[in-house]
């Protein structure tokens, strides 16, 4: 048996916004606040684990037990669960474990599945230039490269469009349509017939799933605490390594049918691939529920969870993050919210940092294919040569993603891709004219088996944006920024330097100094700055000026004096 959810019933929360009956309850058996990121050694170790009591309290102190604080952190009206919120609700360990279980098998599992159609789609142009699609449909290097860039302006001029149409439909909506009518475009690539069908359907693709990456992350968002999200975000990227291995055996296989009905190989990629994520897309239709609290529907009478249970989701997250009450689900933004996100200064380093940080290795990625073919590997063994970096890449992100919880920090682990780059780099720059085929590949792999820091730095821009409606913009424009240094990174190799690329690799060692030496520790210096500044400010006003503040201010998110950046 759990604890009692509280002293009031269902019927009688309404009161509950009257601070008195608060301040009536009970929070000596409350747990103090969590940091900002738990330590996932600990939970990978089973550290300490004898020392929690399943039957024991596991509900967090908030500002919701304060009296003179509560009411300055209350949900919106217009918040969609608001009628589940209870600050005097009170979980068991056993219980908050076993709803976190649910919400990872129900709610996470569908969205790394998600993520994974987006990834195949993503990457299948890499699997068909190993069977000369290049050649095929009559185009150069040249024109690769400015496919590349037409998808990534597409996808990126797309990021804060389909945000704002995601907070108005919801993210449950949305998601799903973009994810069909990509998969559309995609098996419609069958029909290339030359350059112009080529970058049509590129700028469709780009354009399309611009934003699906927020969209998720913003979903995933209504059911994690901000200490449990970045862990999660973490085995989200994990699954798109995992889907990039078996995308590389369908692609083995699917090749293989070239000369099928007189196509080749790559069209028949496109089809199959495509098809299969039309389904996953038409099946997210049913997968993906609005919030917590409206699992219930007629092909699922009996939802997800029970009143308790959502009571306890809903309590939990606002506990941990009040300002995720701030809005309706699909609330659209107004112009001037979105202005205010997007002159939000404070960000602007870690958008500098999207831009520049996989640059140094996302050439290397992309020309991967086309190397080993030049390099005279055939179709077929350059498609599996590509998945031990896979493998290890995924391992080395799961490394990184550890190290980041044990130390607690976020810009000197996140430099780790950077400075594991540059020796690899460094290498293929001093390669002979004609390298051994084995050396290189041997190389390209240790390359690109670096520790995926994205992860990280998406939960970090996620967690300084400090409300609703400024995340959804932050983490757009984030992404944005992001899509760009994929477009900038995309016209650094050219066809004059192929197959060496010798002088391309040597402007990304030159940025990879950059963002080791400069952007990193400038960026972490300047959040330290910022916290000092507010703490100097908060800690100077008293008890009753520190109300009077929070009820008066209209200052939001990351903006107000009580609100500390990470770093």
């Amino acid at each position: 048996m759990g604890v009692p959810l509280s002293h009031t019933s269902s019927i009688d929360k309404a009161h509950l916004k009257d601070t008195s009956s608060i301040s009536s309850t009970e929070t000596s058996d409350l747990l103090p606040p969590l940091d900002e990121k738990p330590r996932f050694s600990d939970f990978l170790f089973r550290r300490n684990a004898q020392k929690i009591k399943p039957n024991a309290i596991a509900t967090r102190r908030s500002v919701y037990d304060e009296p003179h604080l509560a009411r300055h952190y209350w949900p919106s009206e217009k918040y969609e669960n608001l009628h589940r919120f209870d600050p005097t609700a009170r979980w068991t360990f056993a219980e908050e474990k076993a709803i976190v279980r649910k919400i990872d098998w129900r709610v996470m599992l569908w969205a790394a599945i998600s993520f994974s159609a987006l990834n195949i789609d993503r990457g299948n142009l890499s699997q068909a230039n190993t069977d000369n699609f290049l050649p095929d449909l009559g185009l150069s290097t040249n024109d690769y490269n400015l496919g590349n860039t037409v998808f990534r302006v597409a996808f990126l001029a797309a990021e804060l469009p389909s945000q704002l149409v995601s907070k108005k439909l919801g993210p449950d909506r949305w998601i799903p349509t973009q994810m069909c009518l990509w998969s559309i475009v995609t098996l419609g690539q069958f029909w290339l017939s030359g350059k112009s069908s080529f970058l049509i359907c590129r700028a469709l693709l780009g354009f399309i799933q611009g934003g699906f990456i927020p969209d998720l992350i913003l979903y995933l968002s209504y059911y994690y605490t901000k200490t449990e999200l970045p862990i999660r975000l973490a085995f989200f990227w994990m699954s798109s390594n995992v889907c990039s291995i078996i995308a590389s055996f369908i692609a083995y296989g699917v090749l293989h049918m070239r000369g099928v009905l007189g196509r080749a190989g790559w069209r028949w990629l496109f089809l199959i691939e495509g098809l299969l994520t039309l389904v996953i897309g038409l099946a997210t239709f049913f997968m993906m529920p609005p919030s917590p609290t409206q699992t219930k529907k007629w092909f699922r009478p009996n939802g997800w969870f029970n009143e308790r249970e959502e009571t306890i989701i809903v309590s939990r997250v606002l506990r941990d993050d009040p300002t995720k009450g701030d809005m309706h689900n699909r609330q659209g933004l107004t112009l001037k919210r979105i202005w205010t996100a997007i002159m939000d200064y404070d960000l602007w380093p870690l958008y500098i940092l999207g831009l520049m940080f996989g640059i140094p290795i996302s050439p290397p990625g992309s020309y991967l294919t086309l190397s080993l073919r030049h390099l005279g590997f055939g179709t077929f063994q350059t498609n599996l040569l590509t998945i031990p970096s896979t493998v290890l890449g995924f391992i080395s992100m799961f490394l990184v993603t550890l190290l980041s919880e044990v130390v607690n920090d976020r810009a000197i682990v996140s430099m780790l891709e950077d400075l594991w780059s540059l020796p690899f780099l460094v290498a293929l720059y001093c390669l002979p004219a004609n390298p051994n085929p084995w050396v290189y590949y041997g190389l390209a792999t240790a390359l690109l088996s670096y520790p995926y820091t994205h992860p990280i730095q998406v939960g970090w821009c996620s967690r300084n944006s400090g409300a609703v409606a400024s995340r959804t913009v932050n983490a757009s424009l984030y992404n944005m920024f992001v899509q760009l240094s994929s477009v900038v990174a995309a016209n650094v190799y050219r066809a004059d330097d192929a197959p060496r690329y010798r002088r391309g690799n040597g402007v990304l060692i030159g940025i990879a100094c950059v963002n080791l030496l400069v952007l990193y520790p400038g960026t972490k210096l300047y959040y330290v700055w910022r916290n000092k500044q507010r703490d100097k400010i908060w800690n100077a006003m008293t008890p009753d000026e520190q109300a009077h503040y929070l009820e008066t201010t209209k200052d939001v998110g990351n903006r107000r004096l009580d609100f500390r950046f990470a770093h």
